[in-house]
This record gives structure tokens, C-alpha cells and sequence, in this order.
């Protein structure tokens, strides 16, 4: 999500225009911390976090914050400079591998079934197949061991953990 906040007009170049109140289809909702707007423009979904609502007629700036997540703000504030001047976005291929695409998926799936309460031999006969996971010897099977790491992995992702999948090197 990119902070969006008030703009010197000393220090713009260029303007664009941006009225959140305008734009067809855009969520824009009021909360504590401030103006939450979500909107389709240029073929893709943006997220923006005002502390203020902008007047029509004021220039915007992008905040991005040093820390972890600058390189995931900087390639959002980029697309949606691209966008609003109307340039070519050119897609980048996904980073991640299908196996790693594969056990993120199977990660999600045993996290849901964790969540609603079912067994880890359940969650397993799910994933893998009843055939898989034999009745006998459970405690030293393989798909055991797996499905409580893809448990674990569900967890971590769902604590924040996402956020790996925005950077070059998810986990």
C-alpha cells in the first residue's frame, strides 16, 4: 500500500491528474489512520493510504519509508506513475518457480484446514490422497512430517510472512 501525502509545488515537475472521488469503481473509505483508496486503473489494482483526503486541485506525493518493504513500495509507486502518465508497464516474468508456486499453494491449503480444526492426518489424507496415508505406522510417515511443515509454513505466511512473495527472494 503507498502512503500518499501533500506536495510541494516547488518541488513537482510534472503533475498528473488523480481525483480518488472521480475514478470509476474506486473504494475509497475513511478510517482511523487516515483514507484507505483502492482502485482498477490501467489494467491493474492500486492501493493507496492517505492521512489526508487531497483536495481536487492539490499535488500528491508518494512517501516511501526506508525499511523492508522499499523495494515492494518503490515498484508500486512505479506502476502507478506508468499508469497515470499513460506509459507502457512492461511485466516482468513471475520469480517464483512452479514448485515453489506448488508448495505456497499446499502451505494455504493445510493452513485452512489447520484453521478449521481438522487433524493433521486429515489435512494430509486431503492433500496427498487417503491412498498415501496408510492406516498403519502414521507416526513415522513422511507425509506427516511434510504436513506439519506445510502447517508451519501457512502459519509464518499468514503472520506477515506474505510479504515475501512481493520481494526478490521469497522464502
Amino acid at each position: 500500500m503507498l502512503r500518499v501525502v501533500a506536495a510541494s509545488p516547488k518541488r513537482v515537475s510534472r503533475s498528473y491528474s488523480l481525483d480518488l472521488r472521480e475514478l470509476a469503481g474506486a473504494d475509497l473509505r475513511r478510517a482511523p489512520d487516515g483514507w484507505h483508496a483502492v482502485f482498477w486503473l490501467g489494467g491493474m489494482t492500486h492501493r493507496l493510504w492517505l492521512p489526508e483526503l487531497p483536495s481536487k486541485t492539490s499535488l500528491i506525493a508518494f512517501e516511501l519509508l526506508l525499511g523492508a518493504d522499499l523495494d515492494v513500495q518503490f515498484r508500486a509507486a512505479r506502476r502507478l506513475w506508468l499508469t497515470l502518465g499513460k506509459r507502457t508497464l512492461i511485466r516482468s516474468r513471475p520469480t517464483l518457480s512452479l514448485a515453489q508456486r506448488q508448495r505456497f499453494t499446499l502451505a494455504i491449503r493445510a493452513l485452512d484446514g489447520y484453521l478449521e480444526g481438522n487433524s493433521n492426518r486429515t489435512i494430509a489424507e486431503v492433500l496427498f490422497g487417503a491412498a498415501r496415508v496408510s492406516e498403519q505406522g502414521w507416526k513415522t510417515h513422511d507425509l506427516r512430517s511434510r504436513t506439519k511443515r506445510l502447517i508451519r509454513f501457512g502459519l509464518s505466511l499468514m503472520r506477515g510472512g506474505y510479504r515475501a512473495l512481493l520481494r526478490d527472494q521469497p522464502n
